[in-house]
């Protein structure tokens, strides 16, 4: 029988694991390319509006009054986040809240006239943000990363 110190000898470990490095992993490589793309948005955008006002404003203009529950879902904020959205956006006057006829418990939340006037130009605006965003990639790598990061997103 082989000695303790040659049975230890004989295991295969397979190669040493790499040593860490933040460069290399996804979600700080995500988080860098998330903070130029807000850069860019702060640069671009006509009005003073944050990203997450921007996207909820981009969702009602797309598919009309809706739940605060259902906003935060198709925006992807969690219910905290999309209050404090909202509350803004209503302090602003860029959306209004009226009784859900169906059901008088529930409070829809609208694009006000200010706030449909501003999304319109803000929405173009958000074009520019994405292109300069990927304005380093080629066409066929902009599908590509727009395919792999709606895969992440699912």
């Amino acid at each position: 029988m082989n000695s303790r110190r040659e049975l230890d000898l004989s295991i295969d470990v397979g190669d040493p694991p790499e040593p860490y490095r933040l460069d290399d992993q996804v979600g700080f490589l995500l988080r860098r390319a998330y903070q130029r793309n807000v850069a860019i948005f702060g640069e671009a955008m006509p009005e003073a509006i944050t990203p997450t006002q921007f996207a909820a404003m981009a969702r009602l203009n797309e598919r009309g009054p809706c739940s605060q529950n259902l906003l935060g879902r198709l925006t992807a904020m969690d219910a905290a986040t999309i209050k404090g959205v909202v509350d803004r956006l209503r302090d602003r006057g860029l959306v209004v809240t009226t009784p859900d006829p169906e059901d008088r418990r529930r409070t829809l939340i609208a694009l006000s006239d200010e706030g449909l006037a501003l999304i319109v130009r803000a929405e173009m605006a958000g074009a520019e943000v994405s292109r300069r965003t990927v304005a380093a990639l080629t066409p066929r790598e902009r599908e590509t990363l727009m395919r792999l990061l709606r895969k992440i997103a699912e």
